[in-house]
């Protein structure tokens, strides 16, 4: 909790789309529930008949006039994209830019100071832009000025939000970008024309987010740095005429580790929830009102991906997670809003002079109705940025497993191959992508994920495992959606798997004598894992004078053996060798009948 006047300055300071956008070299991979496995079968794959089409996800990419990035707002009404960039000038001279839902540039002006963040109007008419001097107001179309607020002198840059009829700003003054993260930041207003100080301040940088479905509540973030080594988290009523705070948060445990780096803030659609975009930890999903953790969260992202930015976007079906990157992990992730849901993510990796190399802190937000999602990128240098415009699926169709699993062969036995086989059943429109299904494998010892199999065009699959154990195994198989396809419901099959077997093969003589003895070679084979090292073989001798057990023989690594013996007596000798199994294999046994001479 809080104490004080809130002020810092002594305290410690979160199946859906699996495709691939080559148009644009992305490297866009499904983020299945399994690990990377081999993909076993055919291509494409039959359709039941659409009851409509769906849209194909598609991109757009436009190269912006930017030395730098500063915030990016996205007016649903007029169909406008604007981003400021503050310029590489350390006090002075900056731009924003104006995109269409296309990507096509349709105006942009220069500012007095450095441009740093944006807000819209409540009726999507007036831009308000954060300069050095105050907040400068601009008219969404004409992209003309409209009027100024003046405010107390902001070397780092302005946070805006609005609630309702409010405006909040920050203000840090500091002489130069270095002391950013070490000065007093303050939380201002303007309401009614007039600027107002709140007197609600805390070290370094704030982060400010609001949302419609949370259309009275303003949320804070404290940034990481060396003055705030413990940043938190908190919420603000701006129903009344003043702010007052709620329930706070900070992260760190009583070793100090696990503390917030925050790179972004967004809010559900409904209101409910918070995604925050933590460097240290990835993707954390809140309950907003008292900030506790959502469960369950989000999955990990990919490894080697830090987290950078987070929306939701308007209609509250999806969420996007930006971060930064290398080589071909991905960058981006747009997977369903509900974290409970287990469709298939879709993953981009943004590489090369064409993209950008990662998405760039608080670079991510959604069209109101969802239709597109806009995420800036930046290269490797920062000093170069893409706006990216992708459309979702317009909709998304059922899936089904039809019919019951069965497997080949029809005795599983341990260590030999065996198929999982069934059928997936798709409506709408045919995925660009193979289309994949995941399996995993319980027994007495656990649950083992297996290789994705990829379905063939007649709708059929074979999943393979190899058993490596006696017993009952459960197979079950997923669908976790793809582009325009949701989940399946899991189906499975019990396989009882059996011992592998074993043959003792014998090379006799039809005859022998007394005086030269009998020698009789053999082979033992195995199916499955092979044979244990030390292996021994039972001998038993059968002649006119009855029963005996000789000396057990050894088992060479190649699995041959041989026997020797001097008969007793003359006439037929018959010899049985015996193996008597062990926990993966079944015993076998073979006989061989000599006549024998004196």
């Amino acid at each position: 909790m809080f104490h004080g006047i809130f002020t810092f300055d002594d305290e410690r300071e979160l199946s859906l789309w699996g495709a691939k956008l080559s148009a644009f070299q992305y490297n866009v991979r499904r983020l299945a529930a399994t690990v990377a496995a081999l993909a076993v079968g055919g291509t494409g794959l039959v359709l039941a008949a659409p009851a409509a089409h769906a849209a194909e996800a598609s991109d757009v990419v436009a190269k912006l006039p930017a030395s730098s990035f500063s915030d990016m707002v996205v007016d649903s009404q007029n169909q406008r994209v604007f981003i400021s960039d503050k310029s590489s000038a350390a006090l002075y001279g900056g731009m924003v830019v104006a995109y269409d839902f296309e990507g096509h540039r349709v105006g942009s002006f220069t500012t007095e100071t450095r441009a740093s963040g944006l807000a819209l109007s409540e009726d999507a008419a007036t831009l308000y832009v954060g300069q050095r001097e105050g907040v400068f107001a601009y008219d969404t179309l004409t992209l003309k000025e409209t009027g100024r607020t003046a405010a107390y002198q902001d070397a780092c840059g302005r946070e805006l939000a609005v609630t309702g009829t409010k405006r909040w700003h920050t203000t840090t003054p500091a002489s130069n970008d270095s002391y950013c993260d070490q000065n007093r930041t303050d939380l201002d207003s303007v309401v009614g024309g007039v600027h107002t100080r709140t007197n609600w301040n805390a070290a370094g940088k704030l982060l400010l987010a609001t949302g419609d479905g949370a259309a009275d509540r303003l949320f804070m973030g404290q940034a990481r740095g060396p003055v705030s080594p413990d940043p938190f988290l908190t919420s603000f009523d701006t129903s009344g005429d003043t702010p007052v705070r709620g329930d706070s948060r900070r992260f760190a445990d009583a070793e100090g580790k696990g503390a917030l780096d925050l790179k972004d803030i967004a809010v559900s659609a409904d209101g409910s929830r918070l995604a925050v975009a933590d460097a240290a930890y990835g993707t954390r999903l809140l309950n907003s009102g008292d900030l506790s953790d959502a469960g369950p969260g989000y999955q990990p992202l990919p490894t080697g991906a830090t987290a950078s930015a987070v929306a939701f976007s308007g209609d509250g079906k999806y969420v996007a997670r930006g971060a930064s990157a290398t080589g071909s992990t991905p960058d981006l992730l747009i997977q369903p809003a509900d974290p409970a849901n287990g469709t298939t993510a879709m993953e981009f990796a943004f590489e090369g002079d064409l993209d950008g190399n990662r998405v760039v802190p608080r670079g991510l937000e959604w069209s109101k109705d969802g239709s597109r999602l806009f995420a800036v990128t930046t290269n490797a240098y920062g000093n170069a940025f893409w706006l990216h415009i992708v459309q979702p699926p317009a909709a998304q169709y059922d899936s089904r497993f039809t019919g019951a699993l069965t497997h080949t062969p029809g005795q599983a036995v341990v260590g030999e191959p065996v198929g999982i086989r069934g059928r997936l059943e798709l409506d709408g429109t045919a995925p660009s992508e193979p289309v994949r299904v995941s399996a995993v494998r319980t027994t007495a010892d656990g649950t083992r994920k297996l290789a994705e199999a990829e379905v063939a065009a007649d709708g059929t699959f074979t999943v393979l495992d190899v058993p490596d154990a006696v017993g009952s195994a459960t197979y079950t198989v997923s669908f976790l959606g793809d582009l325009t396809h949701r989940p399946a419901e899991d189906v499975s099959l019990t396989v009882d798997v059996a011992k592998a077997p074993t043959a003792i093969a014998l090379t006799a003589p039809a005859e022998a004598s007394m005086a030269a003895g009998v020698e009789i070679t053999g082979r033992l084979t195995a199916q499955g894992r092979a044979l244990p090292a030390g292996v021994t073989l039972a001998v038993e001798r059968t002649d006119r004078l009855g029963t005996g057990t000789l000396s057990s023989v050894p088992v060479a690594a190649d699995g041959t053996f041989t026997v020797k013996d001097l008969p007793r007596a003359r006439r037929d000798v018959t010899y049985a060798v015996t193996y008597g199994g062990d926990d993966l294999h079944t015993g076998s046994s073979a006989s061989a009948t000599v006549f024998v001479t004196r």
